[in-house]
């Protein structure tokens, strides 16, 4: 290559250059970057069933009986007791809806009756509907204790042949089942914020 053309191509290459370098701070701009953080404090979550976080739990009809109408230390015709659920929700900065169901129920004497609210069930599930409830966060008293009452009545029925009836029903009972059980599930979901 002779020395003329490669001149040329030198002088192009440093033209090239210069013009880049010129366009180039014409047409820049300022950019600036700020970084921060976000922070925000997460509300306390607390929700205890009967002083427990566990939230499935039995409960033994003999440990609710009422001294005066155990026989024998067993639940028969003629026993009747309370227990408490208690939903206790101290510490907890957003509100709670609260729902309890009964599960794994097992050997209930048919006769066997709960009252809750002074009203009478006659399974232990259909309390369920009524055993459902809020706690919202601004509330003062973040528990609920819950009274579920339960008896076996000596006689059961309002004429002579019903009485007949289920005193058949209460000794068959006595014969087949030995340990009613059932385990109390109570589920608490945080209240959407309004």
């Amino acid at each position: 290559m002779n020395k003329k053309k490669m001149a040329l191509i030198v002088v192009c290459v440093v033209l090239a250059i210069t013009i880049s370098f010129i366009s180039g701070k014409t047409f820049s701009k300022y950019v600036s970057e700020v970084k921060g953080t976000g922070t925000a404090e997460i509300a306390n979550w607390v929700f205890k069933v009967n002083g427990k976080e566990d939230v499935v739990q039995n409960v033994n009809l003999l440990s609710t009986y009422n001294n005066e109408t155990l026989i024998n230390n067993k639940v028969a015709p003629g026993t009747s007791g309370s227990f408490n659920i208690v939903v206790d929700v101290t510490g907890s900065e957003v509100g709670i809806d609260y729902v309890i169901q009964f599960l794994n129920e097992s050997e209930k004497p048919q006769n066997l009756k709960f009252i809750y609210d002074d009203k009478q069930y006659t399974y232990i599930q259909e309390l369920e509907k009524d055993l459902l409830g809020t706690i919202n966060a601004n509330d003062e008293n973040k528990t609920r204790t819950i009274t579920i009452n339960w008896e076996w009545q000596y006689e059961t029925g309002v004429n002579e042949n019903e009485i007949n009836q289920n005193d058949e029903i209460d000794t068959n009972n006595a014969k087949q089942l030995e340990n009613y059980t059932f385990d109390i599930y109570v589920k608490g979901t945080q209240v959407m914020p309004q």
